[in-house]
């Protein structure tokens, strides 16, 4: 069985705590053998519209092709209810995919009150939660490929 290949959309709108997620998904997708790819997006809001704009590339005929999707990306609450909405809207879009197109899409999303908590979840240990995702990304793929998905 071929290595898995990664597509990894990153919001790099807060760019040292998005840097950080991915260096943790790139440390996992590389220590399984995985490939990957990296395309940047404006911010959080727009993550569930590029792996949309991905699946829609793969099913051109020899369009690329990847087993998964990682979504990367950081929103700090705010003074403003736009926080809620973005947070709402994107784990809702990334969601949507994974069950209408059964594509394995994994939610690396941090949704946080402040960049303090952000920083926590991005840093180089077990707790990066860019790595967490790639870990649920490689699972949802082993799980396709055992049911010839």
């Amino acid at each position: 069985m071929t290595a898995p290949h990664v597509l990894i959309v990153e919001a790099p709108y807060y760019a040292e705590i998005a840097a950080g997620l991915l260096r943790g998904a790139r440390r996992v997708l590389d220590e399984a053998g995985a490939t990957h790819e990296v395309v940047r997006v404006a911010g959080a809001f727009e993550l569930p519209g590029a792996v949309r704009l991905a699946l829609k590339a793969m099913a051109r005929a020899g369009g690329p092709r990847w087993d998964g999707f990682v979504a990367l990306g950081c929103v700090v609450r705010g003074e403003t209810d736009h926080y809620d909405h973005i947070c709402r809207e994107a784990a809702r879009g990334i969601m949507d995919l994974t069950v209408q197109f059964g594509a394995p899409v994994a939610f690396g999303v941090l949704t946080v009150d402040d960049e303090a908590q952000a920083e926590a979840r991005a840093r180089d240990d077990e707790m990066n939660k860019g790595a967490e995702a790639a870990r649920a990304v490689l699972v949802q793929i082993a799980l396709a490929r055992g049911w010839g998905v």
